[in-house]
């Protein structure tokens, strides 16, 4: 399957782009923290596939795979293309790896406990290198000195930006924050 041209067909060309350079990232933190190159390559190309994707089709995905979004994500359209994109990649495109599609469906939120893929595509969607966000400096440093002290910025970063713009933080970055911070308070 052509993903490219898929993308194409369904993206900006800024996204497009986007894309791209997600997945590169992502090989590139692959390399060095030993994650499946493959894989991370796969999920940083599709993080975005419905990010253009109107509203009325991402409810109709919702719908159509039965999947029920809980309160803070219902007001939230900016997470909406993570779990209509999972599904998407995993109902339409036919992509049955659980691993990748975990890693796309969580890539804007985090979660507690992530597996080396997804926290490679978390980090590599902060670091790609089209991002120009005020602190995108410090997370490539980070990010290249340890997986762990780069998550736990990102986190910090993520729940500070939404915090001061009055938004919600979704539970699964407050759990991903909480578990990333009691694993360094204990020495991990």
């Amino acid at each position: 399957m052509d993903y490219k041209e898929i993308l194409k067909q369904r993206l900006s060309e800024k996204r497009y782009l986007h894309s791209l350079a997600v997945a590169n990232e992502a090989v590139r933190l692959a390399v060095k923290y030993g994650a499946d190159e493959e894989k991370a390559y796969l999920s940083g190309l599709l993080h975005d596939v419905t990010k253009n994707t109107p509203r009325s089709e991402q409810l109709k995905i919702f719908r159509d795979f039965g999947i029920m979004l809980d309160d803070v994500s219902l007001n939230a359209e900016k997470l909406w293309h993570a779990i209509s994109g999972a599904a998407y990649c995993e109902k339409v495109l036919g992509i049955t790896d659980k691993e990748i599609l975990s890693a796309i469906r969580y890539h804007t939120t985090a979660k507690k406990d992530m597996t080396l893929l997804e926290k490679v595509l978390y980090l590599a969607d902060f670091t790609s290198a089209d991002r120009d966000y005020d602190d995108v400096d410090i997370m490539r440093r980070l990010v290249d000195e340890s997986m762990e002290k780069a998550l736990d910025y990102a986190l910090s970063y993520t729940i500070k930006d939404l915090v001061e713009q009055g938004r919600q933080v979704h539970p699964d970055t407050m759990e991903a924050y909480n578990f990333v911070k009691e694993k360094r308070l204990n020495g991990n």
